[in-house]
């Protein structure tokens, strides 16, 4: 690109090759052969009967897409159905749909940490709560990973409004946050506190009503939740659940809310069916965790450094980047699809494969992908 003015660019892109760090894209087939441990299809519900058949029934009924921003024509009473029964089920007061969960995350953050204000953030939090804070007009201390003391000494230096954001089941590891502590540490201050429950919803708490559900912090005053439907719910989409006093704060406010086109009603559609099959099949979630359970015990027989999941997140440590890379690809070529984590994406540093365990996966499933994952290392 010699001349251009995006010639830097290919500076850039030398470098990640010579780091081993390039991405590749790869369009897969609609019926893959290889065995999924990689999406976040934890229930397995992205292909249930159901669920497709609600994203088709809506898409004929309400049409291809939203139209429009939510507060024009993008809301339809579909999405509003979606976002009682969400809050219902999670133990919140109120609800607002999203067009995704980064989008969510964007709108939580930034809506909810105004000029003067302080945004307290653990260091393995996900990428979009951390943009979430470099937008916000707060100023944001980040604080060692599920530590609720350095939260608290973090906000001890601080008059004013505050919150603590945290992902409630962290995606590189799968180790779960200290909610209990960190409310705790919160409420001294009378800080807010704010979650990603995106690896919690579906997996966590009583028949799967998330993480907060299960800390006993769902519908408390102080607590707002960030939620995917791209993960459980095996649609797209997601969604804030907290005090209607706060969601209205962000209906009126949320930048990404009010400028972006609404959510498509065939995912309102589909994960509106997924949540009611979920309740109406509570097992999912606790199936979820044993197949997790069941991956960490196997593959640490093998000798491999498994993580042992809080969630259905199972991580697997590499030695390095190149070979958590040609470890990854040799799992492929034997026909089973994992994740692979490597830096800048983990803030620690260490490469891991990371597997999603799946409700879905049968125990001759399970065993394959524990064969594969110890024969290519």
């Amino acid at each position: 690109m010699a001349g251009s003015p995006f010639a830097w660019i290919d500076g850039q892109a030398r470098g990640r090759h010579r780091a081993g760090l390039v991405r590749t894209l790869r369009p897969r087939p609609a019926d893959s052969p290889l065995l999924d441990l990689a999406s976040n299809d934890y229930l397995g519900l992205a292909r249930h009967p159901e669920v497709t058949g609600a994203a088709a029934a809506a898409a004929r009924r309400w049409g291809a897409g939203a139209t429009g921003s939510p507060l024009v024509t993008g809301t339809t009473e579909l999405h509003a159905e979606l976002e009682r029964e969400l809050a219902g089920f999670c133990g919140f007061e109120s609800a607002l749909v999203f067009s995704s969960g980064y989008a969510a995350n964007l709108a939580a953050v930034t809506a909810l940490a105004p000029h003067g204000s302080l945004v307290v953030s653990d260091a393995g939090n996900h990428a979009s709560l951390i943009d979430g804070c470099r937008l916000a007009r707060g100023t944001t201390q980040v604080v060692a990973h599920a530590d609720p003391d350095a939260v608290r000494k973090a906000l001890g230096t601080h008059k004013g409004t505050a919150i603590a954001v945290s992902d409630s089941v962290f995606s590189v590891d799968g180790d779960a946050a200290p909610l209990a502590g960190l409310a705790a540490a919160c409420r001294e201050s009378g800080a807010g506190l704010v979650l990603d429950d995106a690896h919690g919803l579906g997996v966590l708490g009583d028949g799967g009503r998330g993480a907060a559900r299960a800390a006993g912090l769902a519908g408390a005053p102080d607590v707002v939740v960030t939620v995917t439907l791209s993960k459980s719910l095996g649609s797209q989409g997601g969604a804030v659940l907290g005090p209607a006093p706060v969601v209205d704060h962000l209906l009126n406010t949320a930048r990404t809310f009010i400028f972006d086109t609404g959510l498509a009603p065939a995912a309102a559609g589909a994960a509106l069916a997924a949540l009611r099959l979920l309740r109406r099949e509570p097992e999912r979630a606790a199936r979820a965790r044993q197949v997790a359970a069941g991956l960490h015990e196997a593959l640490t027989a093998e000798g491999l450094a498994a993580v042992a999941p809080d969630a259905a997140v199972v991580s697997v440590r590499a030695p390095s980047p190149e070979r958590a890379v040609a470890w990854a690809a040799g799992c492929r070529a034997a026909g089973l699809a994992v994740g692979c984590f490597r830096p800048p994406s983990v803030p620690d540093g260490v490469s891991r494969l990371r597997l999603t365990a799946r409700a879905d996966l049968t125990g001759e499933q399970i065993d394959r992908a524990v064969r594969i994952v110890s024969r290519t290392r």
